[in-house]
């Protein structure tokens, strides 16, 4: 279970690291502008400030798209564990009576 959450949590950081990076080269933000609007995509909240370039607009439609990709993933890595346990607890065993 611990495995599963350390997933998410690499799965979580590379995607704000490439939002961070993206909002950077495309929008030219400092580096707190860039995490806060990556970190409000990433979460589903949308992002904060107006885009002006083109190529911002079209990153930001492309990580939004990305980020949840990542959130659907980053999730299944942690409950996949606990759905297996779950099915373990109700399989029962069937034994072959001759």
């Amino acid at each position: 279970m611990m495995r599963a959450i350390g997933v998410w949590c690499v799965l979580a950081l590379c995607g704000l690291l490439i939002g961070m990076a993206g909002y950077c080269y495309f929008e030219n933000m400092s580096l707190p502008d860039a995490y806060v609007n990556a970190a409000m995509i990433l979460s589903g909240m949308g992002p904060l400030g107006e885009l002006r370039t083109t190529a911002g607009k079209v990153f930001a439609g492309s990580y939004a798209i990305f980020s949840g990709l990542i959130i659907v993933i980053a999730t299944s890595f942690v409950l996949a564990p606990i759905f297996h346990r779950m099915l373990h607890h109700f399989h029962v065993e069937t034994t072959e009576n001759d």
